[in-house]
């Protein structure tokens, strides 16, 4: 079904303003494509690992579900010709009336199929569909639950794509990975240095992927998930990987929704890679954490409820939100028999505050903490100057990341919340 909506870009409902307003700072020089690049979406997934009943990609935020985010992220694009979403046949209508309510352009829904190659495929045929001079010279396939695309890497991507036949993002392993015998024990692990996690987008030269799909086995089609595999095996095309930036993460857990629910309203996309580093960090000491935007009206259970937990809040530095929830905590009087850590992180930029600001705030800091101690609530402060270099800031996150789980290891049993200033 193709949208008969005006050419106009979306407007309402809340456009992603930290999108917006880095895309003139991340425009590449010389950012122009000549030739035609499409995109497949596919959308055909349950969200079994959410936990919930409706699929991750039609959870709403703010009033527009989160793949028309991932939709309008391409629509900002001009050089992206059209965008094929593949959606499970039950969901067509759903997806169609989302295209209209939020006046998609340039977007077309195509029913998908029983697993992720199948409706893949489906989209990639649909774009073959007409007359062969209209045939995009690069596809570029996109999780639709991956909404922080930004221009600059596409462009990465379906430049490479365009030269070696596909590219493909990459990311760096977090944790290590690790093979077990069936009896469930220790077999081996890899070196981690070695290896690198696949994310998306990836790019192919039409042709490529079209044969692909057209060449691969039904096993392939039942159990594979990699499509940069299929075009190797069958096409013979070794695939440029790039390193991708932290904003391609996937809306994967239920904790995720809460995280780009933040970055919608505002929020720091580093902060989010930054909870979701703790978050890894802190799950090696067998402790799991929740992501919340905020302790406010319903999250205020975690007070009372949960030891547990990552607020990621887009302030600025704010010693009264410590202040504040230092109060909560001991009204709920959690500290009675175990010491509780609380460590407030700020994320801030290199001008964001004054030198005297800056020097100021350790001092109101240890205030606090010296304070709360004889509530047995132990309060560290941590301060993290965001860099726009990658390599830097990714050292940056596994360094804060090391000294927090340390701080959770060593001090107490429980942690009960990191403060994400940005």
């Amino acid at each position: 079904m193709q949208s008969d909506c005006e050419p106009d870009r979306p407007a309402h409902p809340g456009v992603f303003p930290t999108l917006e307003a880095r895309k003139s700072d991340h425009q590449p020089a010389g950012c122009s494509v000549d030739f035609p690049v499409s995109v497949v979406l596919p959308a055909g997934g349950t969200g079994e690992r959410t936990g919930l009943l409706t699929p991750k990609q039609f959870c709403s935020f703010l009033g527009r579900p989160l793949i028309s985010y991932t939709v309008q992220a391409f629509e900002r694009v001009p050089w992206i010709q059209c965008m094929v979403v593949v959606v499970a046949k039950e969901n067509v209508d759903l997806m169609t009336d989302i295209i209209q309510r939020f006046q998609h352009r340039k977007v077309r829904v195509v029913p998908g199929g029983s697993t992720r190659h199948r409706s893949i495929c489906n989209g990639v045929l649909a774009l073959g569909e007409g007359e062969e001079e209209e045939r995009p010279k690069v596809v570029i396939i996109h999780d639709a639950v991956r909404p922080f695309v930004e221009e600059d890497f596409l462009y990465k991507i379906a430049m490479a794509a365009k030269e070696q036949g596909a590219a493909g993002a990459i990311r760096p392993l977090v944790s290590t990975v690790i093979a077990t015998t069936q009896e469930g024990y220790l077999d081996h692990s890899l070196e981690r240095a070695k290896y690198r996690a696949s994310e998306m987008p990836q790019g192919f030269t039409y042709d490529v992927i079209y044969q692909a799909y057209q060449r691969c086995s039904e096993s392939d089609f039942e159990f594979g998930t990699e499509c940069l595999h299929l075009a190797l095996q069958y096409c013979g095309t070794n695939a440029k990987l790039l390193q991708g930036p932290p904003t391609l993460w996937k809306v994967t857990y239920k904790r995720d929704l809460a995280a780009a629910e933040s970055i919608i309203k505002g929020g720091s996309a580093q902060a989010v890679t930054l909870a979701d580093a703790l978050q890894k960090a802190v799950g090696a000491l067998d402790t799991e954490l929740d992501v919340i935007p905020d302790l406010k009206g319903e999250n205020a259970r975690y007070l009372l409820k949960e030891s547990n937990f990552i607020q990621v809040s887009v302030n600025g530095s704010s010693l009264s939100e410590v202040e504040t929830l230092l109060r909560d905590l001991e009204a709920v009087n959690r500290a009675v028999l175990h010491p509780l850590v609380v460590i407030w992180m700020h994320l801030s930029t290199s001008d964001e505050l004054s030198v005297s600001c800056r020097a100021a705030e350790p001092a109101a800091i240890m205030d606090l903490a010296s304070a709360a101690k004889l509530q047995n609530i132990l309060v560290y402060g941590i301060q993290l100057h965001q860099s726009k270099d990658a390599e830097l800031w990714e050292r940056s996150v596994l360094k804060v990341a090391e000294i927090t789980s340390a701080l959770i290891r060593e001090r107490s049993p429980a942690l009960v919340g990191q403060l994400l200033q940005a």
